[in-house]
């Protein structure tokens, strides 16, 4: 599934944060589609993906403030303050509406902004979304975290490493501090938005039990698992999330 064009990059203003960001493919197709990414990375993470969504609508790819190339406050933003910059960078952007696809904490980011925006999010798919409110620990994470990573793909840890120190030390627990204590499973109730939840069946941060969860809360809410499958779908397996998420993205 190849891309449309080659990938642009530009700095796209949240408020008074300049926002490091990708876009591919072309904005006449489409509903263009947000990728948010995760925890303490950047959205580089997120590039495979949105090379293979870019071949039938244009995917904007930002790093969030304090994460990969983009400047962020010295104090870090919890969820709420990361969502309005989200936000803010949409309208900057000149989008009106957009598809919010968001891995791992990027799904707490973008719910929390279809929350307050309901008229931006058109759709979110919910890519392996945290936190388990089963599992809000930071030593219960931590250990599915360790589970997890030799089903990952080996070239993701020297980039995700590579993130974590760009960050920081203390940008990334403070943010993950800010994550364990936001309750996701409070929010999804109020989306308005079409949600999809997909999961990687053998995901141990998201097991089957949260994700029917999370899935079955919003009013307009439904659950994909794709078999054999990590946390990071949208590096790990980027062609086969594709394929599957395009359909909703096109109803």
């Amino acid at each position: 599934m190849a891309g449309n064009g080659p990938m642009k990059e530009a700095w796209i203003k949240a408020g008074d944060l300049p926002l490091y960001t990708r876009i591919l493919g072309d904005r006449s197709a489409g509903v263009p589609v947000v990728l948010v990414h995760g925890i303490g990375v950047a959205g580089r993470l997120m590039l495979p993906l949105g090379e293979r969504l870019s071949a039938s609508r244009q995917v904007y790819v930002p790093d969030l403030p304090g994460f990969g190339k983009s400047p962020g406050p010295r104090r870090a933003l919890g969820v709420p303050g990361l969502a309005g910059c989200l936000a803010a960078w949409a309208r900057s952007a000149g989008l009106r509406r957009a598809a919010f696809l968001g891995n791992s904490f990027g799904c707490q980011v973008a719910v929390e902004l279809a929350v307050r925006h309901p008229g931006l999010a058109y759709r979110l798919v919910l890519q392996a979304p945290t936190m388990d409110p089963a599992a809000r620990s930071c030593v219960r994470q931590v250990a599915r975290w360790l589970k997890d990573l030799p089903g990952e793909r080996a070239s993701q840890a020297p980039l995700s490493l590579a993130d974590y120190r760009s960050c920081g030390l203390r940008r990334l627990l403070a943010t993950f501090r800010c994550a364990l204590r936001d309750p996701i499973e409070e929010k999804l109730p109020r989306v308005r938005a079409p949600v999809l939840v997909v999961r990687g069946a053998a995901d141990p941060i998201v097991p089957r039990r949260w994700a029917e969860r999370a899935a079955g809360l919003p009013p307009n809410g439904r659950l994909l698992t794709l078999s054999g499958a990590p946390h990071a779908l949208v590096y790990a397996r980027p062609d086969e999330l594709a394929r599957a998420i395009l359909p909703f993205l096109r109803e």
